[in-house]
């Protein structure tokens, strides 16, 4: 206990840094995000559905294949499209799968309870070399 004391500035910073460390990590752990392989294996073995929030412009120029486009701020409007995937897998995506959090968070206020974002996005998908629509 008196080494604490003693060495109170060393154990404070030993402890931040420790937890910078881990943030990560938990943040990581708690996130519904799913890589371009999980996302194929959950449309091939669980019919899940993949939905592009993007504009609809950046829809017409690329997409993940048989992807639909719901448009996040088109969301309240379109939800009555979509009610039907709420019992099945849904897997979003943008761009680059960074700007998610909000899509997450308005398709569960919508009550859909297994949601998933695209780790990177459409950017991601090419990457790991899956066929895109133009």
């Amino acid at each position: 206990m008196k080494f604490l004391l003693d060495n109170i500035l060393i154990v404070a910073v030993a402890l931040v840094s420790g937890g910078m460390l881990l943030w990560p990590m938990i943040r990581r752990g708690s996130s519904a995000n799913v890589s371009p392989a999980r996302a194929t294996q959950l449309i091939n073995r669980e019919d899940a559905v993949v939905l592009d929030v993007r504009d609809s412009n950046a829809y017409a120029t690329a997409r993940v294949l048989n992807a639909r486009n719901v448009p996040l701020a088109q969301l309240d409007k379109r939800v009555s499209d979509i009610v039907k995937f709420k019992n099945r897998p849904v897997i979003l995506y943008d761009d680059a799968g960074t700007g998610l959090s909000d899509a997450l968070a308005a398709f569960r206020k919508h009550g859909f309870t297994n949601v998933l974002a695209l780790s990177g996005g459409l950017s991601g998908w090419r990457e790991a070399g899956l066929p895109v629509e133009r």
